[in-house]
């Protein structure tokens, strides 16, 4: 466990507060990925790809705390570090994929917002992105004729070059105010005016709310609104492209708020958005770009109010007649997680417990045979083995923990034989007979 102790501190705490709070940290997730071996690997050959101009587009289905919003992160991770431009958000009441109250908007400018590099993994990174660009153009134009910064010459040549982009940009559904906008960003960045640049931004961000006014200050006759906004994600990825990144992905998730609207027409209308972005994707209209949305499977295979009470969404991502729980075809669009068994939980806790003695500096005090017990009695409970989620394990570890760390002479046994712990054992595994649990060993 070598990577754990080298852990930096900050890190360390991150990872301990988010996982004890139930949600999955930004950082710090190669320090205790477990398991998810397959579709990890089916999501990067998605991921080679889009590098290479396809689109693709996925479902990750799970049961709260199942580890669907972790394997997410850990792609959105994996994908910046090979070079791609990654944007996610989290639907919510407030926003969806279209509304009649700027809900999709709300939604494309969370996106926006979420816009991360390697370099700016935290979002926000727009601005960046842009100022790179130009100044990598440049760069390549003193290169290649030894012109200086400020020789006309060289501006002219810059031009051109900004040019060429901006003109493959136009042929795009809403390309020629794309590129003029991105063109208009570049003078700004070469006359040192940040008030245009500014507005420029804002205008890419999507918070011009009237088109007079986006006229007014920019000189374009359109604004990004509820029903387009898609548009402009394709554009971006094509642009991020062109800009020396390998990749769009953008990520989704909890979907669920779509099924929890209680209206039909209204879920019907976002059904129809996802039928559009998914047909985009497989069709080849979209290009450099990937689409990942978070799902439960209630939220997904619910016939009255679900993703699959929109027919011709059912039709496209429905499983075939061979796939059965742990034989999944993970090259399908939608992908079903399965549980993390035992082994691989036990890896898990271990590695939060190097984390657990690394940030409070002491020597860790739970063995391997300590730990194999706590994961022997959390799946002794009834309905362990179709309930239990990764969450609820973790979750119990981490306070099991915190109370040994705090209160130094209390026995790991003493906890883990305590009523409050053990008392929801089922019948058959009461005796310790059973062998899937009996004989877990290390």
């Amino acid at each position: 466990m070598d990577v754990n102790r080298k852990i930096p501190k900050r890190i360390a705490s991150i990872v301990m507060n988010s996982l004890k709070g139930g949600v999955v940290p930004r950082i710090g997730l190669p320090y205790i990925t477990v398991g998810r071996k397959n579709e990890i690997e089916a999501l990067l050959h998605d991921v080679e790809m889009i590098k290479d101009g396809g689109a693709s587009f996925r479902f990750i289905v799970g049961r709260y705390g199942s580890g669907k919003s972790f394997l997410i992160q850990s792609i959105r991770n994996y994908v910046m570090d090979q070079g791609f431009i990654v944007a996610d958000a989290d639907l919510s009441p407030e926003r969806r994929l279209q509304g009649t109250r700027g809900q999709g908007l709300a939604t494309y400018r969370e996106l926006i917002a979420n816009l991360s590099t390697k370099t700016k993994p935290e979002g926000g990174a727009l601005a960046l992105v842009l100022d790179r660009w130009i100044s990598q153009v440049q760069s390549e134009a003193v290169t290649k004729t030894s012109l200086k910064v400020g020789d006309p010459a060289l501006s002219r040549l810059v031009d051109q070059k900004i040019y060429e982009v901006t003109s493959q940009m136009s042929e795009l559904v809403h390309g020629f105010e794309f590129a003029s906008l991105l063109s208009r960003y570049y003078h700004a960045y070469l006359e040192g005016d940040d008030e245009t640049k500014a507005l420029v931004l804002k205008w890419f961000r999507g918070e011009y709310s009237l088109k007079r006014e986006a006229k007014s200050e920019l000189g374009v006759n359109i604004i990004i609104t509820d029903d387009d906004w898609y548009e402009y994600i394709k554009l971006f990825a094509s642009f991020f492209t062109l800009a020396g990144y390998a990749g769009m992905m953008i990520m989704i998730d909890e979907l669920v708020n779509i099924y929890k609207i209680p209206n039909a027409i209204t879920r019907q209308y976002n059904y129809e958005k996802i039928l559009m972005m998914y047909n985009d994707t497989l069709q080849g209209k979209a290009k450099h770009l990937g689409i990942i949305m978070g799902a439960t499977p209630q939220a997904l295979e619910d016939r009255r109010r679900g993703v699959y009470s929109y027919e011709a969404l059912r039709s496209r991502l429905a499983e075939g007649k061979f796939a059965k729980e742990g034989v999944r075809d993970l090259l399908a669009p939608v992908i079903h997680l399965e549980p993390l068994n035992p082994e691989e939980m036990l890896v898990l806790c271990e590695k939060l417990a190097d984390i657990h003695a690394t940030l409070y500096r002491y020597d860790k005090n739970v063995t391997t045979d300590d730990i194999a017990l706590f994961i022997q009695i959390e799946y002794q409970r009834i309905g362990a083995n179709s309930n239990i989620t990764p969450r609820e394990v973790i979750r119990d570890f981490i306070e099991l923990l915190d109370i040994l760390y705090q209160h130094p002479d209390m026995k790991v046994e003493d906890l883990l034989n305590s009523e409050e712990f053990s008392y929801h054992e089922s019948d058959v595994l009461s005796n310790k007979t059973n062998d899937g649990f009996a004989e877990f060993t290390i």
